[in-house]
């Protein structure tokens, strides 16, 4: 089929309000955000219902045509970006934006792909519940997005990631059938839980164009607290003691490097360093609670205290209003976007048992200055669930290609650090095209292979998403 035939044949599906050909208009969608990743494609067809997906999969099916599912666009790993061969159709559920159902008494609802994460916590908070996934992004990005890489962010802590938060899924699948899985079941033990299957498969097994998720309980209570600390390693003491002494109430455990902060500071305007005193370490707390007058303050400050008294804490501010909790947090998602302002910079999210956090960063910094003198290492994340950011930007004034060049060896240096200690090279940004080969190399074989008979059992032709995951 020729572009002329399949853009016509297209458009009777999805209207022409559903096709993107302009080169101009159609540039978003070949574009990471970063622009780290670019693509071509023979066009961007956009349906607005999952019976139009399907009719547009049977005919991408039909005619081998290969099919790139797009969302938010808001990856860091090049997983909604078509190759370069310009044959390609991106599919973008930017249009399937309903709520099809808020079931208070099941706390649940039902979205469709296309939702924007915020606009889900904000229908949550209509009803006074909440809907915890929580992301940097969350005004862009989007719930199909969010289920294919199996979003974390910073809540996971107490609430889990997306895998955790999805009763139910409606998929079409590579040959346009649909499977509605769209079931509000906390417990449904009928054989293989398939919606598994799809949460994290980037879009290479199907297209989820709807999901049932969880919701819980409105928070009224909130108390935050910004923690110096002398080393890593007191992280991982203090997590345990503050989580033994508040239990759920925990939400959030954030870990931030002093190079971290100071790209912050230096970048970010409207951040003040809370500490008169430069200190190596930093963690941001966060204590929530359902009642409104919770004694989150007493308790948060009974657990520093005691851990003042160990030497795993060496000061604290507890914020005191709203303005300063938002200042404080700003703190920490400011860290991306400083970064950047510091030229070229080499982007890892990798996880590692919670013990072994400390051995980690301790072995992969070591290695990589003694390599790389002069590198600048950023190294933040979510404590609780052993995800850590660990990224290296360039010495300064050193030439950004030549950085560039070292990027598979410095890299690999993390790699080995992170498999060394049983960990994974992707905590929940995904495989996508950034990480491929290394999925190889440090995924077992045999997994590999499992995952290869998945992929050949549903999509034979080869046609979802090819070149991502594998």
């Amino acid at each position: 089929m020729n572009a002329q035939s399949l853009l016509h044949a297209l458009e009777t599906v999805v209207g022409p309000a559903g096709i993107v050909c302009d080169p101009e208009q159609m540039a978003s969608y070949l574009s990471d955000w970063r622009n780290a990743y670019r693509g071509a494609a023979a066009l961007v067809v956009r349906p607005a219902t999952t019976e139009q997906v399907a009719a547009v999969v049977q005919i991408c099916h039909a005619h081998r045509v290969a099919l790139v599912p797009q969302g938010g666009n808001t990856g860091l790993c090049g997983g909604s970006i078509p190759d370069d061969s310009g044959t390609q159709v991106v599919l973008s559920l930017t249009r399937m934006t309903r709520i099809r159902e808020i079931d208070t008494a099941n706390e649940t609802i039902t979205v469709e792909a296309g939702v924007l994460l915020q606009h889900l916590q904000e229908a949550a908070a209509a009803v006074d519940r909440l809907f915890p996934l929580s992301l940097g992004a969350q005004g862009s990005c989007t719930v199909g997005g969010n289920l294919a890489t199996n979003a974390g962010g910073t809540a996971v802590l107490r609430y889990g990631n997306m895998r955790d938060l999805a009763l139910g899924l409606e998929v079409v699948l590579p040959d346009g059938r649909i499977w509605n899985g769209l079931r509000g079941l906390r417990k449904d033990n009928t054989g293989y839980d398939l919606k598994h299957l799809f949460i994290g498969s980037e879009g290479s097994l199907g297209i989820i164009t709807a999901a049932v998720l969880k919701l819980y309980p409105a928070v009224r209570s909130i108390t935050t607290a910004w923690v110096a600390l002398p080393d890593a390693r007191s992280a991982v003491e203090l997590i345990g003691s503050i989580r033994a002494l508040c239990g759920d109430r925990l939400t959030g455990f954030e870990l931030m490097s002093r190079q971290s902060v100071d790209f912050v500071l230096r970048h970010v305007g409207r951040c003040s360093d809370p500490f008169a005193e430069v200190h190596p370490w930093y963690v941001l707390i966060e204590l929530s609670d359902t009642q409104p007058d919770a004694p989150l303050n007493d308790l948060l400050e009974a657990g520093l205290g005691a851990a003042l008294e160990r030497g795993w804490v060496l000061d604290a501010v507890l914020a005191g209003n709203e303005a300063q909790v938002a200042a404080l947090w700003a703190m920490r998602e400011g860290i991306s976007e400083a970064q950047n302002h510091e030229g070229p910079s080499l982007k890892h999210d990798i996880s590692v048992p919670v013990s072994r956090i400390p051995a980690f960063i301790e072995r992969t910094d070591e290695a990589l200055l003694e390599r790389f003198p002069g590198v600048r290492i950023v190294a933040y994340g979510h404590v609780g669930d052993g995800n850590l950011h660990y990224n290296v930007s360039k010495p300064p004034g050193s030439d950004d290609d030549a950085f560039k060049a070292q990027q598979a060896a410095i890299s690999e240096i993390i790699y080995a650090a992170t498999a060394a200690l049983d960990g994974s090279i992707s905590a929940e940004h995904g495989i996508g095209q950034a990480k491929r080969d290394a999925a190889r190399r440090y995924k077992d074989p045999l997994e590999l292979e499992l995952m290869r008979a998945l992929k050949r059992t549903l999509d034979p032709e080869g046609l979802m998403n090819p070149g991502k995951v594998f």
